[in-house]
C-alpha cells in the first residue's frame, strides 16, 4: 500500500503517532523534497525515524514515480510531504496513479500553511482564495497573483499568499545545452513579495487605474517558519513589509479583508510599531461606526 504522510509544519517530532508507526514499518520512505521544506533536514528525519529517507525530487515525483510505487502493491511504501498531503496538485496526481495502477493508498493528515496560518489571529472562515507569489525575472512579471488579491479584498475576505520556492531548478542557458547543473535553492521572501505587490499598485496608478483595492499603505502579515519554535509573526503596511527581514525560510504573506475587533485585536500584538497600533485602532473606530 501506498501511504502519504503529512509531517507538520515544524521539525521531524510533528509527525503524528500513526505517520510515525508508518514510517518504522514501511519498505521504503521517500520524502518529497521540492514543493515545501521542513526546518530540519533530512539527516534529522532519518535520525528520530531510525531510518534511511530517500529524497524525491521533482523529476523521480512527476516523471519517475513507477520507481517510488514499485512494489506497493504488496509492500508498504511511505511517501512523506511537508504539511499535509494534498497541499499540492503533484501528490494529487502520485495518488492517481497508483489508483491507475490498482494500488491501494491512505492518507494520514497533518497540520498545512492553510489551516496553521490562523496563527495570525485571522479567522480561517474569512479567508478566500489561497494566492501563489512567483518569483519576477527581466522577462516575466505577471500581475495575476494581484488581481486575485484585489477580488479577495473586494468582498471582504483575507488572502493567505504562498510563495515561490525553487529547488533543483535548471538556468535556461543550462537547460539550451542539455547540462544537468543546477541553481542553488532560492525562497521568496515576504518583503520581495511585498515589493512586487507594491510595484504593480504603482503601475497601476500610473496608468490611471481609479479603483485599485490595495494601495502602499495597506495592512499585511508577515509569517516566517509558521509551526518551529522560531516562528515570526509581524504586521505592518505592504511599504514597510518591502524593507523587512523576517530571517530564514519559509516565508508567508496575509492581505486581511474585512476584520472583526477580536482579529484586529491579534493583529495589534504582532505590531511592527506604535504607528501600526494606531493604524489597526482607527480602523476600529470605523468598524464601530459602520
Amino acid at each position: 500500500m501506498l501511504f502519504l504522510v503529512g509531517l507538520g509544519l515544524g521539525d521531524a517530532k510533528d509527525i503524528t503517532v500513526k505517520g510515525l508507526e508508518i514510517v518504522k514499518k514501511a519498505k521504503r520512505v521517500y520524502l518529497e523534497a521540492y514543493t515545501s521544506i521542513l526546518t530540519v533536514g533530512k539527516d534529522a528525519l532519518e535520525e528520530f525515524y531510525g531510518r534511511d529517507v530517500i529524497l524525491a525530487d521533482r523529476d523521480m515525483v512527476e516523471v519517475d514515480s513507477d520507481s517510488i510505487l514499485q512494489d506497493s502493491k504488496t509492500e508498504d511504501i511511505a511517501f512523506l510531504v511537508v504539511g499535509d498531503p494534498f497541499g499540492a496538485t503533484t501528490h494529487t496526481d502520485l495518488v492517481l496513479r497508483a489508483r491507475k495502477k490498482g494500488i491501494q493508498y491512505r492518507v494520514v493528515h497533518n497540520a498545512s500553511i492553510l489551516n496553521a496560518v490562523g496563527c495570525c489571529g485571522l479567522q480561517l472562515y474569512n479567508f478566500g482564495e489561497t494566492v501563489s507569489i512567483v518569483f519576477w525575472t527581466d522577462t516575466w512579471r505577471p500581475h495575476s497573483f494581484y488581481d486575485k488579491i484585489a477580488a479577495n479584498k473586494s468582498r471582504g475576505m483575507h488572502t493567505l499568499c504562498l510563495l515561490d520556492i525553487k529547488v533543483k531548478e535548471q538556468s535556461i542557458e543550462n537547460l539550451m545545452r542539455g547540462k544537468k547543473v543546477y541553481e542553488p535553492p532560492r525562497y521568496l521572501t515576504a518583503s520581495l513579495a511585498a515589493e512586487q505587490l507594491v510595484e504593480i499598485i504603482k503601475q497601476k496608478r500610473e496608468e490611471g487605474e481609479k479603483d485599485i483595492e490595495l494601495a502602499e499603505d495597506s495592512l499585511c502579515v508577515g509569517l516566517a517558519r509558521v509551526g518551529a519554535d522560531t516562528q515570526t509573526l509581524l504586521t505592518c503596511t505592504l511599504e514597510q513589509m518591502t524593507s523587512v527581514d523576517l530571517g530564514p525560510p519559509l516565508h508567508s504573506l496575509v492581505i486581511p479583508g474585512y476584520m472583526h475587533p477580536l482579529e484586529m485585536e491579534m493583529l495589534k500584538q504582532f505590531a511592527l510599531n506604535d504607528s501600526v497600533i494606531e493604524m489597526i485602532e482607527t480602523l476600529e473606530r470605523k468598524s464601530e461606526h459602520s
